[in-house]
């Protein structure tokens, strides 16, 4: 199989960190990585929203939604997913049900302002200091999907669950959850930092799988260029071949010199094209 969709970047990885931050919305900057994507080949920019860039992030408001869709048309890149990093900070599991109930409503909001944009998926992160540790835990997580599920079937807009968990307890949450909106985000970093073997991992639930993180991580430690740790991209890159996956591919790799992340990008477009053709 030749994967037809083209490969997208994480938001911020095309311009100077912010403030020392690996990832975050750029408030400042945002604008000028349409044209940046466009220069590196890339076809596509997860947008993220997170508790860093409120009250800049243009998904806050009609006109900011409708200038990131001019920049998106006039240059070429789509934004098709969201990132919602927000919901690290402010986590669905370990929360009071009123805390759980103000964090769903902006949740549902979220979801309506993707839905202006034409997003199709928003990633819902379920690690660090979000992540699922227990069976309470997983029975909040479920809890508090099912509960968005409603306004995101709504929106026509999947939730892509990025979790930390072991491939046989990521499993069971997902048979807790088995509506075709609710997908897995696959991170290959993650699963690399823990140990996790990617044939384990498809054979578990490789059929939710309906977006890729692709950076590389050493096991216990963190994130370095890609081939240089212990994600195993050729037997991810040969699962979804398996499965005839067509969805996105997202780059959020390591960080290269400050000031060249356009030819950064280039390079690592390049390093994961070898494995998509």
């Amino acid at each position: 199989m030749i994967f037809q969709r083209k490969l997208a970047i994480m938001q911020g990885r095309l311009l100077p960190p912010v403030e020392g931050r690996i990832q975050a919305f750029p408030r400042e900057q945002w604008e000028r990585e349409f044209p940046h994507a466009a220069s590196a080949g890339l076809g596509a920019i997860e947008w993220i929203y997170d508790t860093y860039g409120l009250g800049a992030n243009p998904l806050e408001s009609a006109e900011g939604v409708a200038r990131i869709g001019r920049l998106s048309r006039e240059h070429g890149v789509g934004v098709r997913s969201i990132c919602a990093d927000y919901f690290m900070d402010f986590a669905l599991v370990r929360a009071t049900d009123r805390q759980r109930a103000e964090r769903l409503a902006q949740l549902e909001w979220l979801l309506g302002q993707a839905k202006l944009l034409g997003v199709t998926r928003i990633v819902l992160p379920f690690v660090d200091q979000s992540a699922i540790g227990d069976a309470a835990d997983r029975e909040a997580a479920t809890d508090a999907i099912h509960r968005a599920l409603p306004a995101a079937q709504a929106a026509g807009i999947e939730l892509h669950l990025e979790a930390s968990l072991a491939p046989g307890d990521f499993a069971l949450l997902l048979a807790g959850l088995p509506h075709p909106c609710v997908k897995v985000n696959y991170d290959s970093g993650n699963s690399s930092s823990l140990g996790y073997k990617p044939a384990e991992e498809f054979a578990a639930y490789g059929a939710r799988v309906g977006s890729v993180h692709v950076k590389d991580r050493v096991r216990n430690g963190g994130t370095v260029p890609l081939g240089q740790g212990d994600a195993d991209l050729d037997t991810l890159f040969a699962c979804l071949r398996g499965l005839d996956y067509a969805g996105d591919i997202v780059l959020q790799v390591a960080r290269g010199t400050s000031g060249d992340e356009i030819a950064w990008a280039r390079h690592n477009r390049a390093f994961v094209e070898r494995y998509l053709n």
